[in-house]
């Protein structure tokens, strides 16, 4: 999440719009059939008069315009054909708001940027050749000569906007996790300069997105099979929210790890330790929290809610980071969980690469070889992420 906003947003839910997640780790009830869910549910929805267009069977949850009685017609529906379903409001998410920088410990050089070297990626044998990385966020600039030749996937979910990044946000992103480590200009700002690129576009030229868009790029990425998926993005809910419980874990069963920003709502220097929102908040995505170039945590960075899934899990560079900007500006610096997590993203496909882990293992691989930073769990999770060095096993 990127801080250059509003500090402390509401979070906005869509009248009349409704996440439907067929769940039954969630319910309790036994569990059902991918074949049942391909088969059934579809059938369900067209009979209820709901678009199919907005279920993403590689999640089993659907996104619906739909009245109260319509919703609990078809809750009953789905009971008699024991698909257990939670229904939850669809929320508006968006970037995170930009922060003052830091006295550097670290500094941009003319090599690379602090944040590549902190985490060790600018002396990594290792740049994510072969591994897919998704980014979802506001799309990105395919013009940007820093990516000529590279291979880059890009879809819009955004409806009437194409991928093209009409706001800079992904187009940062991207660069901080997959970008070059030597550009045409400046010094290098990419972890995994090697990995295939996903840009799902699922905020719009305003920077904001929602449940159908997010889970519509989860849905794609999982389709593509990336093993590494990033979301700088987030809604201020304390709450977990039950789409992103399904999605995370589907996500872990399938090969892959989705790593989200933790948030920018604190205000540590007045004495706001923030909390981690959504979709970071779910326990089976991984939530990044931001630290400066003297390794201390961001003043906007969230701290951790004493609830499972509210954790911080990791850490990484996230004030005063530099990466590619689309148009003719072509770079710019900001701050943000946001900036951190694509770092984490890149190493994640760094380590992908090295060992081979997948999934849940190399979930446990980042936190295992993240380095030490002397900050609270609650601040900084297991440490600040690192990459694997030539030799890594």
């Amino acid at each position: 999440m990127y801080s250059n906003q509003t500090r402390h947003a509401t979070v906005a839910e869509i009248p009349n719009r409704y996440v439907l997640v067929f769940d039954p780790q969630e319910s309790g009830a036994p569990g059902i059939a991918a074949a049942q869910r391909e088969s059934e549910l579809p059938q369900l929805l067209a009979e209820q008069g709901y678009s199919s267009t907005e279920y993403f069977p590689m999640l089993g949850i659907a996104v619906v315009t739909s009245s109260a009685d319509q919703l609990e017609d078809f809750r009953q529906r789905c009971a008699g054909h024991k698909l257990p379903a939670s229904v939850v409001p669809e929320l508006v998410y968006r970037i995170l708001p930009d922060a003052p920088a830091a006295t550097d410990s670290y500094a941009d050089t003319g090599q690379f940027t602090w944040g590549l070297q902190a985490v060790g990626a600018s002396l990594s044998g290792y740049t994510g050749k072969g591994i897919n990385v998704a980014v979802l966020d506001t799309g990105f600039d395919s013009a940007h000569p820093d990516f000529a030749g590279r291979t880059v996937t890009a879809k819009s979910f955004v409806a009437g906007e194409d991928a093209t990044d009409g706001h800079g946000h992904g187009t940062h992103c991207i660069g901080s996790a997959c970008g070059p480590r030597e550009p045409q200009q400046g010094p290098g700002y990419g972890v995994a300069s090697e990995a295939n690129i996903f840009a799902g576009k699922v905020l719009g030229a305003d920077g904001s997105g929602s449940d159908s868009t997010i889970l519509a790029g989860i849905n794609w990425a999982l389709e593509n099979k990336c093993e590494v998926i990033s979301m700088s993005l987030g809604a201020d809910v304390r709450t977990v929210h039950p789409p992103y419980v399904t999605a995370g874990r589907r996500a872990l069963e399938l090969g892959s790890l989705i790593v989200a920003a933790a948030g920018n709502n604190a205000q540590r220097s007045a004495g706001n330790p923030g909390f981690v929102g959504a979709p970071a908040n779910s326990p089976y995505i991984m939530a990044v929290a931001a630290l400066d170039s003297k390794l201390a945590v961001a003043d906007f960075s969230a701290q951790a809610l004493d609830t499972e899934g509210g954790e911080v899990d990791i850490a990484g560079p996230g004030v005063g980071i530099y990466s590619s900007w689309p148009g003719a500006k072509r770079y710019n610096t900001i701050s943000g969980t946001s900036m951190a997590t694509p770092h984490v993203a890149g190493v994640a496909a760094l380590l992908a690469e090295s060992t081979g882990l997948r999934s849940q293992q190399l979930w446990d691989k980042l936190v295992a070889t993240s380095r030490d930073v002397s900050l609270p769990a609650m601040d900084a999770g297991a440490g600040l992420v690192q990459a694997p060095a030539s030799q890594e096993a």
